[in-house]
């Protein structure tokens, strides 16, 4: 299966701050909120959603293919990527910008606080689906990118027959009630997390039944509690993978995406492809960075093997590793 994934890219500057920002958090203060965090580190990863769930697709045997708009900083971003398996022939340089970046700051117990400064991405509809290289996808992810551009890939997706998956996360507040509904209906899938389904429903006016009803299934990860996935009338819940350790937060929602599209890809049931998301995510959850996190299928599937029973399914990510190998 062709996966292109659509969506930011972006350098992450990554701060830690030695202290729990509730602490300085006062309510009745909040109109005139102004605080300043001293923070004990800092460094400067590559990251950006559709980078970040193309990474993942390629530690499993993928080969997803990133549409963007990027800067001219990016080259060694692009020799980088290119490296580990991404085709980054449709990330479209813009000629006197910046690639977009991202500035977050994680406290003792993982709260965050985070800015973005979107760069090149601003220009990224002014790119069509229409202009992309190469045989046509069989699945485009639709993340988290300038708004114009997501409400025009949902677009073009329905008239160019590319079944996609619809990822708004952070851009719920920037896309307007239609957009939104225009991005769930026809979805081949809704991946979203608990407090961004609660806002869909704010902004839409939609119960939670009528959004499920709405993609061809919904995907729903809830932290600590695991993953819900919607589909045809049925509920399956997914666990966490117990974590060997935790370092950074950051860009666990889309290594799961990732781990989940790659079963997908391979044509695995629901249940499956959610218990590969929640190992990718807790691979990810163990390293600073979102694509600091790194394994070969074998020892992905060794891992799975012991917390869950695939029943030799995952013996096809081993297959298609060995021919690529052999290839």
């Amino acid at each position: 299966m062709i996966i292109t994934v659509s969506g930011s890219v972006a350098y992450d500057y990554l701060m830690t701050f030695p202290g729990y920002f509730r602490d300085h958090i006062l309510p009745e203060h909040i109109e005139s909120l102004s605080l300043s965090f001293l923070v004990e580190s800092m460094v400067r990863q590559r990251g950006g959603i559709a980078p970040n769930i193309a990474y993942t697709l390629a530690l499993l045997g993928g080969h997803p293919r990133l549409f963007a708009t990027v800067g001219e900083d990016f080259e060694d971003y692009r020799l980088w990527l290119e490296s580990k398996g991404i085709d980054t022939t449709d990330a479209r340089v813009i000629p006197g910008d910046y690639t977009a970046s991202f500035f977050v700051n994680t406290d003792r117990a993982n709260a965050q606080i985070a800015s973005f400064y979107p760069g090149a991405m601003a220009r990224a509809s002014e790119f069509s689906l229409h202009d992309m290289s190469g045989e046509r996808p069989d699945l485009l992810v639709i993340s988290p990118n300038d708004p114009a551009a997501m409400t025009r890939y949902v677009q073009e997706s329905k008239e160019l027959g590319i079944p996609y998956v619809y990822d708004p996360s952070q851009q719920i507040v920037r896309l307007s009630a239609g957009d939104i509904l225009q991005g769930i209906q026809g979805a081949q899938a809704l991946f979203v997390n608990e407090y961004e389904f609660a806002l869909i429903q704010k902004h839409t006016g939609l119960t939670s039944d009528e959004i499920i009803e709405q993609a061809g299934f919904v995907v729903i990860t809830r932290g600590e509690q695991g993953a819900s996935i919607y589909n045809n009338g049925s509920v399956i819940h997914v666990p966490t993978v117990p974590p060997r350790r935790i370092v950074d937060p950051t860009g666990i929602g889309d290594a799961f995406r990732g781990g989940f599209l790659s079963g997908y890809s391979y044509g695995l049931d629901f249940e499956t492809c959610g218990q590969m998301g929640a190992l990718a995510a807790t691979y990810c959850l163990e390293e600073r960075g979102t694509m600091s996190h790194s394994f070969t299928p074998a020892e992905f599937v060794s891992r799975f093997r012991t917390h869950f029973d695939d029943n030799g399914k995952l013996d096809v990510l081993l297959a298609s590793s060995t021919a690529v190998q052999e290839g």
